[in-house]
């Protein structure tokens, strides 16, 4: 034996042969070892780009003196998965993506590790994984994918993002849009990898985990196949080695107070309803208590300082050049608690001032404010006595109050035949219940139908209310995680057809015009409904999944 591997632990004898075996040298096991962890695929453009940024960030972590050691985890395409009845599994995969990487950081004991991520409920996944591991960690979400640009042809000088082809589905049924448009944009407006080019969860968890200082700056926003991104990647890697060095841990970041700071920052540009599922997850996984009602707490105070698509017509490489994150968070300061701890290993404050705020109208000033109010309001009231959610920001102000009669389904697929056979009117309330949590299970997300809404121009005279969610990326007056959901016995379950439903954003109500004593009896002549699924991972869920009010998770 030679004199440099006579001092190796013989208890650790196996475990170094096994390493061997995948290729990695005695020098390589004297390094800090760090994971890689990523979400790389061949079915999702989000993630399919990621296995070469790893190679960046493997790069970067040899170079300051670590061993890169990969694996993967899941990572489901929200948007293929919608198309069919398989969405159910969307929401549950965050339990799934959280659980693998806990247990495969703690089986193999890593000193580091590095996410790789993209998209709606991997992020969220591995942020709840980083709390419950509590070593060093650094984020590198996959950047945004390229906005489209028709330089010619019937759709000329127009821009089209990934929201742009679900609402382009009614716009088509609706006969405003011929079917060349419609194909043109079905066919090229994904036109490279990465999250989808608008203000949907994707992009709303990426800018939530920069704000909470797990990654670099520019990160969230920076295009997914830019020169910029490759010297990103290796910063990344480089940045995760200085981590381990100082023992600066994820839980040194993850705090109730960056918790805050972050979902204040998505309230001022209008972020995804779906964060509120994650954020109190992750929330309640240190030990808080949040819920979705401290959301609309927060949403008061804090101003509407940018919008993005669908809700408004900037997009989010357009965000990334006035300055992103770190801009918006500058102008932003005076409401957040800067102390909290960076990546960088230096506070919030002293990250801020490496910057300088330029005067775009993309990303306007405290004083200048877009709305008084952050883009997210809940709503309380005989039809939601546990509150529901509407992102306020994407809504028609000729439609924050509307009152009319319900059309209840009691699936999305019933909704989505209504709207494509001409049964919903102007004027209609769309309910469409048990597809919460536990009802669905999994939690099902209406975007197609929302924006087939908005297409076939009924945004400003339709409302949907559901127990179920959203995409992140809705507009127009979607109404989602109604509390208590139908197959718990909320009042939602009681609605019958023509019922009056009046909501109010205003004066945040959402009510059911019956009276008490109606509702009551209602609610007592009311059978619960055999679960929907009764085996396999779905069971399970459904079993155990706490309210979509604190953030659908493992309540055991």
């Amino acid at each position: 034996m030679s004199s440099d591997k006579k001092d190796l632990d013989p208890r650790k004898s196996y475990e170094r042969a096994l390493y061997l075996g995948c290729g990695y040298s005695y020098e390589d096991l004297k390094n800090p070892r760090i994971a890689v962890v990523n979400s790389w695929n061949e079915i999702n453009p989000g993630h399919i780009h990621l296995q070469k940024l790893a190679i960046y960030v493997k790069e970067g972590i040899r170079e300051a003196g670590g061993t890169p050691m990969e694996f993967n985890t899941i990572a489901s395409c929200d948007g293929i998965a919608n198309s069919g009845n398989f969405s159910k599994y969307i929401l549950p995969s965050r339990e799934i993506i959280a659980a693998s990487v806990e247990c495969t950081i703690k089986a193999y004991d890593f000193d580091g590790m590095v996410m790789l991520c993209s998209c709606d409920k991997i992020i969220p996944g591995m942020l709840i994984a980083a709390a419950r591991c509590n070593i060093p960690t650094i984020f590198l979400t996959g950047g945004i994918m390229e906005p489209k640009f028709f330089e010619d042809g019937p759709l000329k000088g127009k821009t089209f993002v990934t929201s742009d082809i679900k609402e382009a589905i009614g716009e088509y049924k609706a006969g405003k849009i011929t079917e060349e448009e419609f194909y043109l944009i079905e066919s090229q407006t994904c036109c490279s990898p990465g999250a989808c080019n608008m203000m949907g969860t994707a992009n709303t968890m990426a800018c939530i985990v920069e704000a909470m200082g797990l990654s670099l700056p520019g990160c969230a926003t920076m295009s997914a196949v830019s020169k910029e991104r490759e010297s990103l990647c290796r910063e990344t890697g480089k940045t995760i080695m200085e981590l381990v060095k100082d023992n600066i841990r994820a839980l040194n970041m993850i705090t109730h107070t960056s918790i805050e700071n972050a979902i204040k920052v998505a309230l001022s540009f209008g972020g995804s309803t779906n964060m509120i599922l994650h954020m109190c997850a992750l929330s309640h996984e240190i030990g808080g208590k949040l819920d979705h009602f401290d959301f609309d707490i927060l949403s008061k105070s804090i101003p509407l300082l940018a919008k993005f698509k669908p809700a408004s017509e900037y997009n989010l490489t357009e965000f990334h050049e006035a300055g992103g994150v770190k801009v918006l968070m500058k102008k932003l300061a005076k409401r957040l608690d800067l102390s909290t701890l960076t990546v960088l290993g230096i506070t919030l404050k002293d990250y801020l001032d490496l910057f300088k705020t330029h005067e775009y109208q993309i990303i306007r000033n405290i004083e200048d404010a877009i709305s008084s109010e952050g883009g997210i309001a809940v709503l309380k009231g005989n039809l939601a006595p546990e509150g529901a959610i509407i992102k306020q920001s994407a809504v028609n102000p000729k439609m924050r109050q509307h009152k009319g009669p319900a059309k209840v389904f009691e699936s999305e697929e019933q909704v989505r035949d209504a709207l494509m056979t001409g049964k919903v009117k102007e004027g209609d309330v769309l309910v469409i219940r048990y597809e919460g949590p536990k009802g669905s299970p999994g939690m099902r997300e209406l975007s197609i139908p929302a924006a087939m809404l908005v297409g076939m121009g009924l945004g400003e005279s339709v409302a949907m209310v559901t127990d179920g969610r959203y995409s992140g990326a809705t507009r127009g007056p979607c109404i989602g995680h109604v509390c208590p959901e139908a197959i718990e016995g909320g009042p939602i379950a009681i609605v019958q057809e023509g019922d009056i439903i009046e909501i109010d954003l205003d004066n945040r109500t959402l009510n059911l015009l019956i009276s008490d004593d109606e509702i009551k009896e209602r609610l007592s002549r009311w059978i619960k409904p055999e679960p929907k699924v009764s085996s396999g991972f779905l069971d399970i869920y459904r079993k155990i999944v706490s309210s979509a009010k604190f953030g659908a998770y493992f309540k055991i």
